[in-house]
């Protein structure tokens, strides 16, 4: 490969990563998506045994939605994992703008979680059975800290395509 075939490659691989910015940026997000969904899964459903996705019914039931949940994270992030893939393939991927996807979409799971499932739909808590606020203002306070350092991350890729 000649030095003018590495320099060619080396520019379709930054012109394509601003032809497939939104992409990467909705690939992370579906990505952030399914893991912190799995990380919730695993941690507070199954290990700590906190709670069900759905606490308004039976144990069982509460396994069943626990099940169902456990799908979406796992389709969640197995999907944007194909959509990685194409982004790799058409040279496209931009690891900070795919980034940023991953933190804003983790961060609103986690923040829907915390405000609309936990006290408006009111499917489950975080914990029962103890002072529920220390945990409700943490939980919600790393879900805005994650949307931030998303935000962040996004600013810096708009920011590098006016240069």
């Amino acid at each position: 490969m000649t030095i003018s075939n590495i320099t060619a490659e080396k520019t379709l691989k930054h012109e394509n990563r601003y032809k497939y910015g939104q992409r990467n940026l909705w690939t992370g997000l579906l990505f952030g998506l399914g893991v912190i969904a799995f990380i919730d899964e695993v941690i507070f459903h199954q290990l700590l045994h906190w709670h069900h996705f759905y606490d308004k019914s039976t144990a069982n039931i509460g396994l069943v939605s626990d099940g169902l949940f456990h799908a979406f994270s796992f389709f969640a992030t197995i999907g944007s994992a194909f959509l990685l893939a194409d982004l790799h393939r058409k040279h496209g991927f931009w690891v900070k703008r795919w980034l940023s996807g991953i933190f804003i979409g983790a961060g609103a799971f986690q923040l829907y979680d915390g405000i609309i499932q936990h006290k408006l739909m009111k499917l489950h808590q975080i914990r029962y059975n103890v002072n529920i606020l220390p945990y409700d203002v943490v939980w919600n306070v790393l879900a805005a800290i994650l949307i931030l350092i998303g935000i962040v991350l996004l600013l810096q890729t708009k920011n590098s395509v006016k240069q």
